[in-house]
């Protein structure tokens, strides 16, 4: 019997009251068969570290963001400390076991099956993500094979929609904090027949705060002000008793202002997705999507602030698809097939701006296209208390029609580059075991590899951040993950269960931006990124009392030679060496919910070469929730309670500085 740790994050979601949306004729509960989930998680699950995070929590973060929910799961890691209301998305990139090192992500991260990565920067979209839409999230540490693998090279988080039975028919939301910055979603819910569709929509909006230290401030520095929403359609319904299909249509648009006026960006995009799946003697799960994005940024000067680039566009596309069969072949074996493809293209369109006379200097574009396809099998075999798992998957990945050009005003050529067309085929596989050793204990061992390839923005995109320039490099490989681990799965009694895993885990062909001269960097493979570490989770319920801890240390270091001779032994960039939280709920009463979470984080580095500190800090967050009338509650929450000084980013001594003290009030209906 394998037993999942149950994390807790503070409850937090704001709402708003409102009558129930008009329904047609009630089905009842039990006639409704289709789930839109997709197929049940593998025996496999339990071999490999993965966290379970249920729907009270995901509903429950003080900022009521995505990335404040999986912070509560040991060893995830956005590439900077800000959240995604004070940061560049180009910047949002996750990891899991601080194999971190840029701003692209190293983890896998899907949205009922889809892949959300930006096709040409591999951010992800944060503020897109609406936490009261999802049921529950499954993060799974280390590299992967099976659907999708090639992405899963840190390991993969899993976001699932929840379905009518978790959401109800109506959900609202509303919130004002201390800034009177806003929060307003809705969920929608109808049941169709033995199916149902949902749609949902989100309108964050702020003016922010600064980002600026008071004593870094100018005339021309701004508030990190911001204004985003999403919206959703998702629609589920049987095609027959065995068979059902899910569609979901999606858009979202998010500006932001960094540091200084004018220095604003926006990310947009829209997806659609359709997914077939069938719970008969074949199981299958069938699916197919596509997505649009777009990003534009300007980037203000920090001596003159005046604009020095207008990144007009970078629109991109994303496809992609998977088949995977279980066919009931063998006694005792669950068996796992199938195929899946990703195809990414993009282009870059910018001018460079003279800061003294305001004109245009030379105009770029860059771009290309890359894609993976993929075959997989896998095995589960149970044999009594002993589940044995095998993975073997081959990859054929390709990068096409690389360029970057720059011309005068005039059309003038300044620079170009043409890069070759290049493909190649890679071997991962994976193999692990449980044990259900006692009634109360599980153990597991587990062994991987993994593969990454390079984002479009890593082989074409050079970009500046005043005064460091860092070039793309056309010529970059496929990063390669090889690792182990080993860990136990404990409930010493029924109210407490702790978790534990030791890994080692190691990047080949680590993408990094490498120094190469004096505010000179250029994106290289480093020989290696090498993490060992541990994580350890905890989860205690004692009467109306809760307590949900994680940890995680992880030993990272680069290996360098050549050109990275100079790193060899450092700690990657924003790597911290310990993070840890803990959460102290208390429930006294249906309805009612008081926590707060401590978390700390410890110092991590802004640079390769370890000069630009970021210090560690520690913060406090709280959440109360108290019934009102009927299914309407007042929801109070606060942000870093201690006013501590949260350093996201640290470049020559010019600081960034993460959220401050924030307090929120709002109402909640339905949840």
């Amino acid at each position: 019997m394998r037993k999942t740790l149950r994390l807790s994050v503070p409850l937090c979601v704001l709402a708003l009251a409102a009558p129930l949306m008009a329904q047609d004729e009630e089905v009842p509960q039990d006639e409704i068969i289709v789930t839109g989930r997709g197929l049940d998680p593998a025996l496999s699950s339990g071999i490999y570290a993965t966290t379970t995070v249920e729907r009270e929590q995901i509903v429950a973060a003080p900022s009521g963001r995505i990335e404040d929910v999986l912070r509560g799961v040991a060893g995830f890691q956005q590439f900077r400390r800000s959240d995604s209301r004070s940061s560049n998305p180009s910047a949002q990139g996750v990891t899991l076991r601080a194999l971190g090192g840029n701003a692209t992500s190293r983890a896998l991260v899907l949205l009922d099956g889809v892949p959300l990565a930006d096709p040409f920067f591999g951010y992800i979209p944060l503020s897109a993500i609406a936490p009261e839409t999802l049921g529950q999230i499954r993060v799974t540490r280390g590299g992967g094979s099976g659907p999708f693998g090639a992405g899963a090279l840190a390991g993969t988080i899993e976001l699932e929609s929840a379905n009518p039975s978790a959401s109800g028919p109506f959900l609202g939301n509303a919130a004002i904090n201390s800034r009177a910055e806003t929060e307003a979603s809705g969920v929608l819910t109808q049941r169709l027949g033995r199916g149902f569709a949902v749609a949902s929509g989100r309108w964050d909006r702020g003016q922010g705060f600064y980002t600026t230290p008071q004593d870094q401030r100018v005339p021309a520095t701004a508030r990190a002000a911001f204004d985003s929403w999403n919206a959703a359609l998702r629609g589920v319904a049987p095609l027959t008793d065995e068979v059902e299909v899910q569609a979901r249509v999606a858009a979202f648009r998010d500006t932001r202002t960094l540091r200084f006026e004018g220095a604003d960006s926006l990310s947009e995009g829209q997806e659609a997705s359709l997914r077939i799946v069938g719970r008969g003697a074949w199981q299958f799960d069938a699916l197919a999507y596509v997505q649009a994005r777009d990003f534009a940024n300007i980037v203000i000067s920090s001596t003159r602030f005046t604009p020095v680039l207008d990144q007009r566009r970078t629109p991109s596309t994303g496809i992609g698809g998977k088949f995977e069969l279980r066919p009931p072949i063998a006694e005792g074996h669950d068996i796992r097939i199938g195929a899946d493809y990703r195809r990414a293209d993009g282009e870059l369109q910018e001018d460079a701006i003279s800061a003294f006379s305001g004109n245009i200097t030379e105009r770029r574009r860059a771009g290309g296209a890359t894609a993976n396809l993929g075959i997989f099998v896998e095995d589960d075999w149970q044999i009594g208390p002993v589940i044995i798992n095998g993975g073997l998957r081959a990859d054929r990945t390709s990068i096409t029609g690389g360029f970057y050009r720059a011309v005068t005003p005039a059309g003038a050529l300044v620079s170009e580059l043409i890069a070759p067309d290049r493909s190649d085929w890679a071997l991962s596989w994976r193999a692990g075991a449980s044990f259900y050793a006692t009634r109360r204990l599980d153990l597991r061992a587990a062994a991987y590899t993994g593969l990454r390839l390079p984002t479009l923005n890593e082989l074409y995109r050079p970009f500046v951040v005043f005064p460091v320039v860092t070039e793309a490099n056309a010529a970059l490989e496929n990063e390669r993950l090889e690792g182990f681990e080993i860990g136990l799965d404990w409930q010493p009694v029924n109210a407490l269960v702790l978790s534990l895993t030791a890994f080692d885990n190691k990047v080949e062909n680590a993408i990094a931006n490498v120094t190469i001269a004096p505010n000179l960097r250029q994106r290289q493979n480093l020989p290696a990124i090498e993490a060992q570490g541990i994580e350890a989770g905890l989860a205690a319920k004692l009467g109306t009392v809760s307590l949900d801890g994680a940890l995680a240390w992880t030993d990272a270091t680069v290996r360098g030679e050549g050109t990275s001779l100079a790193l060899d032994g450092n700690r990657p960039p924003q790597t911290p060496e310990f993070s840890a939280t803990l959460t102290l709920g208390w429930q006294p009463a249906a309805g009612w919910r008081v926590a707060g979470t401590l978390r700390h984080v410890s110092t991590q580095f802004e640079d390769d070469l370890e000069t630009d500190r970021l210090a560690p800090a520690t913060t406090l967050d709280a959440f109360l929730a108290a019934p009102l009338a009927g299914k309407l509650s007042l929801v109070l929450r606060g942000e870093n309670l201690t006013g501590e000084e949260i350093v996201t980013r640290n470049q020559g001594g010019s600081i960034d500085l993460g959220v401050p003290r924030t307090f929120w009030l709002g109402l909640r209906y339905g949840f």
